[in-house]
């Protein structure tokens, strides 16, 4: 049988860890540097966090007395990876202070999935990182099978980190004899005895109502509006893109962040799955640095199309931002295709080496997901990081 043993082992690249400016807390840590994973190295595009500060249990102990926030020993705090994503898993556990647990996970010869904790759990606080992307049905089966095994080894509460939650945008039927299948894997990861569940800017926001668990939402805003801040663009020649109507909420709160920047939106109509054809720009762009806005980019379709709208209509730049890179074929092709000044990332799913390009940017969200992960453990506020 194929066998995957995951430990705190971890490859001798060096990346630069940095928080986000978060709630109140003043950005007056020191910089440290911490070893992560190989799987981080890139020849073509760029890996980098905002450098805002860095956290670890010692400073977010401190961090959480200034504030008044309850406190709890980190000794029954465990962080265990999956397979999906194991350098942000390894990302996390380094910024809390943490090794990553001992986890042994095999593949059988006829597919099958075999977990087995290596440490004790009991009565422990056990968060497990495991992004559903590609290959989405494989991942999740595997986020259940552990999800048993800390419940079967008597953790105390089990929270599943979902940085990706496959399966999000089949949230509502469109036609008739249509699953939804959200509302499915929300009950898969709730009957296998998750307790709690901690995603990433999910595809939409009823997707938590799917859970009859506690469900916590994080966003990746913070780093990507980190970031582009550091870019220096005059807020005059700004103008942030909503690619199709659904994402103007989205878009119009990334706005606000952004220098209260002004607002465009192009409509487009949806011809079948993965299939999109603009139609039109609502606002004016000429002569602006346009930011597009949006939660992912699966074949890139729905964004390059925009892009050329916002070229044609004579936007000086364009950039692109999203959380999740699914990068499904031919979104590589395409978007490194020129249209782009920027592609604007986060690694809530993994890149290969082999898809990168010079206009991609990999932003971490390590920072924001410790961070949670340490506030969730010692009960204190999670909406409170994003005010």
């Amino acid at each position: 049988m194929a066998s995957i043993a995951l430990s705190s082992s971890i490859g001798a690249s060096k990346l630069r860890i940095g928080f986000p400016t978060l709630g109140r807390a003043a950005a007056r840590f020191e910089s440290v540097r911490c070893e992560v994973s190989k799987a981080f190295q890139a020849t073509n595009g760029r890996l980098c966090t905002p450098l805002s500060r860095d956290l670890g249990i010692p400073m977010l102990l401190d961090m959480h007395k200034e504030q008044g926030l309850p406190q709890k020993s980190d000794t029954k705090l465990r962080v265990f990876s999956g397979t999906a994503n194991l350098a942000l898993a390894q990302e996390i556990a380094c910024c809390l202070g943490l090794e990553l647990g001992k986890i042994n996970i095999k593949r059988f010869a006829d597919g099958e999935v075999y977990v087995q904790l290596q440490e004790s759990v009991r009565g422990c606080d056990v968060f497990l990182i495991q992004p559903t992307c590609p290959p989405v049905n494989e991942n999740l089966c595997e986020l259940l099978i552990m999800i048993d095994a800390c419940r079967r080894a008597s953790a105390r509460t089990i929270t599943a980190v979902i940085p990706y939650f496959g399966y999000a945008r089949a949230d509502r039927k469109t036609q008739g004899r249509e699953s939804i299948a959200a509302k499915l894997t929300a009950n898969l990861i709730t009957k296998a005895g998750a307790d709690r569940v901690l995603a990433c800017d999910l595809h939409s926001g009823q997707s938590m109502g799917y859970f009859d668990i506690f469900v916590d939402h994080v966003y990746g805003q913070p780093v990507i509006l980190d970031y582009l801040a550091s870019k220096k663009i005059p807020a005059e020649d700004l103008v942030v893109v909503s690619p199709d109507v659904g994402g103007v909420a989205r878009a119009r709160g990334f706005a606000k962040k952004l220098s209260d920047a002004p607002l465009a939106i192009v409509d487009k109509r949806r011809q079948g799955h993965n299939v999109s054809e603009v139609m039109n720009l609502i606002g004016d762009v000429k002569g602006k640095v346009a930011v597009m806005v949006d939660d992912m980019i699966d074949t890139a379709g729905t964004i390059t199309s925009a892009a050329a709208l916002l070229q044609e209509e004579g936007a000086k730049a364009v950039y692109a931002c999203c959380t999740h890179a699914v990068f499904s074929p031919p979104a590589i092709e395409r978007l490194s295709g020129g249209l782009f000044q920027e592609v604007i990332i986060t690694n809530t799913i993994p890149v290969a080496e082999h898809n990168y390009f010079p206009q991609l940017t990999v932003l971490s969200v390590a920072n924001l997901l410790a961070e949670t992960i340490w506030r969730v453990h010692g009960d204190g506020s999670v909406s409170s990081i994003f005010q």
